[in-house]
């Protein structure tokens, strides 16, 4: 599901109101333990970096609930630009306990404190705040925006409208099929946008639907930046009930002096060599497996802060030597030395 760095933009517009301080009881603040976020050692100095988790549970559903959009949003805070780089929910990494299983189990069985903990060590992070939405808060957001204007292709739209019965359901939004549907650049409310951002079943899967997610986003904060105090405030007093956050106050104002000159960069997904093995020795279900950790994490780390010369830590190259041992999968660049050796041994 699509979750939306909207929620920062609208965090960040919102302290720069008379009415903020009251409108942040909104929220739902959370509060960790001063020692329950770890890392690696790491500390990437002069960016700011956050989790935005979008989840997809239905009503009544409080516990359990997996992430199944994961973004890490990196704000430099020198030039203010925010790039994001999306986490494919069906990555194989290591939980908290040692044991291997999907990104998106962390969150269910621990929040967002155990999916904060699983992004600082894999991926050698020094995430300490985190925001989440849920369907309904996305929705929400884009109607009272104005809705959101996309190119969509004649696959999606087919998608997108068997979505929306879904979604209407979960949100109780109303939507107008799309008919008939062909291709075509299309104006979409709230339950169409979540049920586009929702789509997996075209070519490129999971890959391609976090690419709409990000796409969303993009185009939902184009709209909230340009939005009048008015339309803010309604979208603050249906959203902010849906959004949970580590952010206290005080650091959303910070975060509110230098709104309008945040820039949305580059976005990507991670791993940057994703495989998806047919099967897993000891596990069962479908798996998205990095061709080297470490190798991924020394491009994660360029992309999001310019790091061309990163060194992962033990602990990554560790869990990376593990991932290779268990699924046969390993760096690109190994996989071509043993396939030249196999080649030359071959050929005496």
């Amino acid at each position: 599901m699509a979750v939306l760095v909207i929620e920062l933009v609208i965090l960040c517009v919102l302290g720069a109101v008379a009415f903020g301080m009251f409108k942040l009881d909104k929220l739902n603040h959370t509060v960790f333990n001063e020692d329950s976020i770890l890392n690696n050692g790491v500390n990437q100095e002069g960016f700011k970096n956050i989790a935005l988790f979008g989840t997809d549970n239905r009503a009544g559903e409080t516990s359990g609930v997996r992430s199944d959009c994961i973004i890490v949003a990196s704000i430099n805070t020198n030039t203010k630009e925010v790039k994001m780089l999306s986490v494919y929910r069906d990555t194989m990494l290591q939980q908290a306990d040692g044991t291997y299983d999907k990104a998106n189990s962390a969150y269910a069985t621990g929040g967002a404190e155990a999916a904060i903990n699983m992004l600082n060590k894999n991926l050698d992070l020094d995430i300490t705040d985190y925001v989440t939405v849920n369907f309904l808060a996305l929705a929400d957001a884009v109607d009272l925006l104005g809705g959101i204007e996309l190119d969509l292709t004649e696959e999606e739209v087919v998608h997108m409208n068997n979505y929306c019965v879904e979604t209407s359901e979960i949100t109780g939004k109303d939507y107008e099929r799309i008919e008939p549907e062909v291709a075509g650049t299309y104006q979409l409310n709230g339950v169409q946008a979540v049920s586009y951002a929702r789509i997996r079943y075209t070519a490129g899967g999971d890959f391609e639907r976090t690419s709409r997610q990000r796409l969303v986003i993009e185009k939902l904060v184009e709209k909230a930046k340009s939005a009048n105090l008015g339309t803010i405030n309604k979208v603050i007093d249906a959203v902010f009930p849906e959004i949970s956050t580590s952010f206290s106050s005080t650091e959303i104002i910070g975060l509110a002096a230098d709104v309008f000159n945040y820039e949305l960069g580059e976005n990507g997904g991670f791993p940057f060599t994703p495989e998806t093995p047919e099967s897993i020795p000891g596990y069962s279900g479908s798996y998205v497996v990095a061709a080297g950790l470490a190798d991924n994490v020394r491009q994660a780390h360029e992309f999001l802060f310019g790091d061309e010369d990163y060194e992962p830590t033990e602990v990554v190259q560790g869990i990376s030597d593990e991932l290779s041992e268990m699924t046969g999968i390993y760096p690109q660049a190994d996989e071509e030395q043993t396939e030249d050796t196999q080649n030359e041994t071959g050929s005496e």
